[in-house]
């Protein structure tokens, strides 16, 4: 479960309470991390051994449960040059490098991935809400 970072909500209630002129994201990128990235998406994995963050896709919220699923599979690696170490955190932000930090979370497990292994976020596995 990734949660709205500080940045989304300020956007979130600005828009909302004082009619101010917010930018909508016109795509995606979901990142992963070494640790819990917290609120402003601390821990990415570095750009080297073929990490990059991945575009994704979300579904229209249900009604009732404030969550929005991915649509797709996001797959990460494999891993090239270098093990990338335990992986145990994700984000989503709306650019491919810096950009803003939409949602932070963890997995529920965390993995090991080492040269040659990929990550996949099963589609519908990860689950963005407004809490």
């Amino acid at each position: 479960m990734s949660n709205l970072s500080d940045y989304a909500e300020a956007a979130t209630l600005n828009w909302l309470m004082n009619a101010q002129a917010v930018t909508r994201p016109t795509a995606w990128f979901v990142a992963i991390h070494t640790a819990n990235p917290g609120e402003t998406g601390t821990g990415e994995l570095g750009t080297t051994s073929g990490y990059v963050r991945k575009t994704a896709t979300f579904a229209s919220a249900v009604a009732g449960t404030g969550t929005s699923d991915n649509t797709a599979d996001i797959t990460f690696g494999p891993a090239t040059t270098s093990n990338w170490g335990v992986v145990s955190g994700v984000s989503v932000w709306d650019a491919t490098t810096a950009g803003n930090c939409l949602f932070q979370g963890t997995f529920a497990t965390a993995r090991t991935i080492n040269i040659n292994d990929q990550l996949t976020i099963a589609a519908g596995a990860l689950d963005l809400s407004m809490a």
